[in-house]
């Protein structure tokens, strides 16, 4: 006898046919299952809105079409069919090669792996005292909790590059999978170099939403900027400057 899934709004599933149907024709899609924590309500703080923003401006990889890359942060992250309920939600993560828009037409939602079919390339986590432990893989749930994200992470997604970043000594820890097991990675000059993606990932000293700190952002191979949209407009002083150079190019004194 095949049990129905209950899914989050108490609706059930229909029995599975023979022979079975894919997962995305029977389990919950992203507008079936929450796209919140209920027990968290709320925004993250500030740092865990900036930061994820920074690194989604600056994650553009040589070679790719921005419309089959999507990234995302904060965002529900479903991962067991078995348990459809069950979900992670990293700060921020990016996945390649699926369309930018949920099928192509729509905003996410929530990333439902038994629907995109897809596992993050990338995760990166910001360390808070909260979380630290479980980000670390330094904690072990019981047999009936939910696995924790770094068992999700390696075990189950098998996201190959894991990257956990602490703002109070500002440090990067990266992980590769490894053989099925995430290994810790020197960094060359505070950052990592992913050879998929053609970028780095490192430390970078400067202003971003008006805010001078440390932050982490993507950089080229080489590990140089990838300016940000707000970095690629001219100022007002470089606009003055470029009109008067203009306008001297033409003959033309405003001062006549």
């Amino acid at each position: 006898m095949t049990l129905p899934i209950r899914l989050p709004h108490g609706n059930n599933l229909p029995p599975q046919s023979d022979p079975p149907l894919s997962p995305r024709l029977t389990l919950p899609t992203m507008y079936d299952l929450p796209s919140e924590n209920l027990e968290e309500p709320g925004l993250p703080d500030e740092f865990h809105l900036y930061q994820p923003q920074l690194l989604r401006e600056t994650f553009e990889p040589p070679g790719w079409n921005q419309e089959i890359i999507f990234t995302a942060a904060d965002l529900n992250l479903y991962y067991d069919i078995r348990h459809p309920n069950w979900y992670k939600r990293p700060d921020w993560f990016a996945v390649l090669g699926i369309p930018r828009l949920y099928d192509g037409n729509n905003l996410r939602l929530s990333y439902v792996m038994w629907q995109e079919l897809v596992s993050p390339f990338v995760v990166v986590e910001l360390l808070s005292p909260g979380t630290e432990a479980e980000d670390l893989g330094q904690t072990k749930p019981s047999p009936e909790a939910p696995p924790s994200k770094w068992q999700v992470y390696e075990q189950i997604l098998r996201v190959p590059y894991y990257i956990v970043f602490s703002r109070y000594p500002n440090q990067i820890q990266a992980f590769c999978l490894v053989g099925g097991e995430y290994k810790a990675t020197e960094l060359t000059d505070n950052r990592l170099f992913i050879p998929r993606l053609g970028l780095s990932l490192g430390l970078w000293e400067g202003e971003y939403q008006n805010i001078d700190r440390l932050w982490i952002r993507w950089l080229t191979a080489e590990g140089g900027l990838i300016l940000t949209p707000s970095e690629q407009a001219p100022t007002a002083e470089e606009r003055a400057e470029r009109l008067a150079a203009k306008l001297l190019e033409l003959n033309i004194d405003l001062d006549e």
